[in-house]
Formats: structure tokens, C-alpha cells, sequence
């Protein structure tokens, strides 16, 4: 059983930066690929940006491109993704959700993957 536990949510000003984690251990399949989304109240949960296991290949939604960077490391047996957000909007205003797949392949859509985190929320003033 996979868990990912996120951090580094809070409240910023537009134009301001915030780096959220996800820590994933109890993994034991081979490869996966790891994602990030984002809901806002009374919206769908949207797809973000994700990536493959080893992180060479990366896939950002249109509405984040430039701005947001993925991320993954690791060290010894722990493995941590990261979203690097940059020049944050008000929009960008969501609960932030990491998710992994048990598939190396890229996708965009939340009902292929497998496990989630609990969610870190992330709060731009204009």
C-alpha cells in the first residue's frame, strides 16, 4: 500500500512563490508514474502536472505551463515529488493533491490513478 503525505500548502500574495512536497514510501511495484492536482471549492478535481518514475518525462496543464515545475528525488529508499510554483495567481487558489499510478505512463485523468494523498491547501491573495 502506497502513502503520500503532502506539505507545504499555506497562504501567499499573487505574484509570490510556494514549493509543495509529497513524500510516498510503502510502495512496492517497480515503476509509477506520480501527479498533482488541484481542486477549488465547488469545482471538479483538475489534473496539474505529472511525471514518470524516473522523471525524464514531464507533462504541465496548459493553465500552469511556465509557471509550475515538477519535480521528483530520491534518497535511498524515500522518494519525494515536489511542485514548484512560481508567479501564483488567485486562481490558483485550490486544495493540492498528490497521486501516484500504478503505470509509468503519463496521464491526465484522476480515475487512473491509484492512490492519494490527503491534500494541502494552497491559499493566493490578490
Amino acid at each position: 500500500q502506497v502513502q503520500l503525505v503532502e506539505s507545504g500548502g499555506g497562504l501567499v500574495q499573487a505574484g509570490g512563490s510556494l514549493r509543495l512536497s509529497c513524500a510516498a514510501s510503502g510502495h512496492t511495484f517497480s515503476s509509477y508514474a506520480m501527479g498533482w492536482f488541484r481542486q477549488a471549492p465547488g469545482k471538479e478535481r483538475e489534473f496539474v502536472a505529472a511525471l514518470n518514475w524516473f522523471g525524464r518525462r514531464t507533462y504541465h496543464a496548459d493553465s500552469v505551463k511556465g509557471r509550475f515545475t515538477i519535480t521528483i528525488s530520491r534518497d535511498n529508499a524515500k522518494t519525494t515529488m515536489y511542485l514548484q510554483m512560481n508567479s501564483l495567481k488567485p486562481e490558483d487558489t485550490a486544495v493540492y493533491y498528490c497521486a501516484a499510478a500504478q503505470d509509468d505512463r503519463i496521464t491526465t485523468n484522476r480515475d487512473e490513478y491509484d492512490y492519494w494523498g490527503q491534500g494541502t491547501q494552497v491559499t493566493v491573495s490578490s
